[in-house]
């Protein structure tokens, strides 16, 4: 539905008419709030009316260092002057050492640098097929992945194969064989699939971020880790959303002390700058893909090499991690208050760090969590629901204490209100 059907081209404000303009020659995948945003810098938005809003969306985590942070942006800017695509024909002055960066800080043996999330995943999944015929020996075109029911890891073809949202899936069949979907958070159901030898590997996110940042309980992750271990079983940890210091460690695996045998990066390893994914594993399972097997025009870029490492240093040397821990604290704490307040409209509070989801109870009137979030926006913090009555709350990881209260005051009141 078009968000100008009740303006007319005398009253339309520059927001409406650009919102007309995406409806008129975009596609219709996406359904956003209606605010055109056109400025960003740390936590704040501004929309193009010059409204102020704080961003509790950050881009789905793309955005943890915060908007336009001037130390990424000015390593971008000087590179942009340089060079920025040789494609992978040739080696660059940049890339060794955006590889070396990524696997001293998460203790890899190798790095393959992508674009997008999805990619990324891809990338792991051939990864984990390949070592599965070449090293675990395998019968060619059997090999099997485990995943888990409302797993979310991109949108390609191959992806939404073991995807169990329907959105994903009607309509674009058939599927790419050889996934198994397990219940999430489900060691015996885990411990059964692992049996098969035919099993090469198990993909799952410490905790699900689309499916309304559900956490699996205390020992999951470790305990699958060593179940794939003793099986022979690769383990993949799909940390687009959860890691870079979004739950308060570096990895939100980091919290079970497991070291996957493939990890999947993006989102904010650019800070939100352009596209940079990255998969990390041991050579082992690195070196089964030989030259001419897998690739990407754009992908390990000195643009997109020198944006990942500026991007890095932010967030080590600016400590978000720690700040994302300590004040996700402080914002689950307000959320409950407003919980004990109106439990007929808040039913959940969860999360990790700075990714939290508060779950709302759907009003007499029909008003739902999207409504909720238009209220937010409109009093200035920007939100966005997923499956229907579960809000995502997630800052830049650069919000401070003062900002991250004045957020929840508005929270506070839109919910206080409903």
């Amino acid at each position: 539905m078009s968000t100008t059907a009740h303006s007319t081209p005398e009253t339309a404000t520059r927001s409406q008419e650009l919102m007309a303009l995406e409806d008129q020659y975009g596609a219709h995948n996406y359904h956003p709030l209606p605010v055109v945003l056109a400025r960003g810098e740390g936590v704040h938005l501004w929309d193009v009316e010059g409204k102020h809003y704080f961003d509790f969306l950050s881009a789905y985590s793309a955005v943890n260092q915060g908007h336009c942070h001037p130390r990424i942006i000015g390593a971008l800017t000087e590179q942009a002057r340089t060079l920025t695509l040789t494609s992978r024909a040739f080696f660059n002055d940049q890339l060794g050492a955006a590889e070396k960066q990524l696997c001293d800080l998460f203790n890899y043996d190798k790095a393959l640098l992508m674009n997008s999330g999805a990619e990324a995943v891809e990338t792991a999944l051939k990864l984990a097929r390949k070592w599965g015929y070449q090293e675990k020996g395998i019968a060619p075109n059997q090999a099997r992945i485990v995943v888990v029911e409302h797993n979310f890891h991109g949108r390609t073809t191959g992806i939404i194969s073991f995807s169990t949202d329907p959105d994903s899936t009607t309509g674009f069949g058939p599927y790419v064989p050889g996934y198994q979907v397990i219940p999430y958070n489900d060691l015996d159901a885990l411990a059964q699939a692992v049996r098969d030898p035919h099993v090469c590997a198990f993909l799952v996110e410490p905790i699900q971020g689309e499916a309304g940042v559900v956490v699996p309980s205390e020992g999951y992750l470790s305990k699958a880790a060593a179940l794939c271990r003793e099986h022979n079983v690769l383990f993949i940890a799909d940390e687009i959303q959860t890691g870079l210091g979004r739950t308060g460690e570096l990895l939100a695996v980091c919290y079970e002390g497991v070291h996957a045998d493939i990890l999947v990066l993006g989102k904010a390893l650019s800070g939100g700058v352009l596209p940079v994914s990255a998969v990390l594993a041991r050579n082992e399972i690195m070196l089964t893909i030989q030259p001419g097997q897998h690739g990407s025009t754009f992908g390990g870029n000195p643009l997109a090499c020198v944006v990942m490492r500026a991007a890095l240093d932010v967030l080590t040397e600016e400590k978000l991690t720690q700040n994302a821990r300590a004040l996700g604290e402080v914002f689950r704490e307000r959320m409950r208050q407003v919980q004990a307040r109106r439990p007929d409209v808040v039913q959940l509070v969860r999360g990790k760090g700075l990714l939290n989801a508060v779950v709302i109870k759907p009003a007499a009137d029909g008003r739902t969590a999207w409504d909720v979030c238009v209220s937010l926006m409109e009093r200035g913090v920007l939100a966005k629901p997923t499956h229907g009555d579960i809000i995502r709350f997630a800052p830049p990881l650069v919000i401070n204490e003062e900002q991250l209260h004045e957020a929840c005051d508005v929270i506070e009141q839109v919910i206080m209100a409903f």
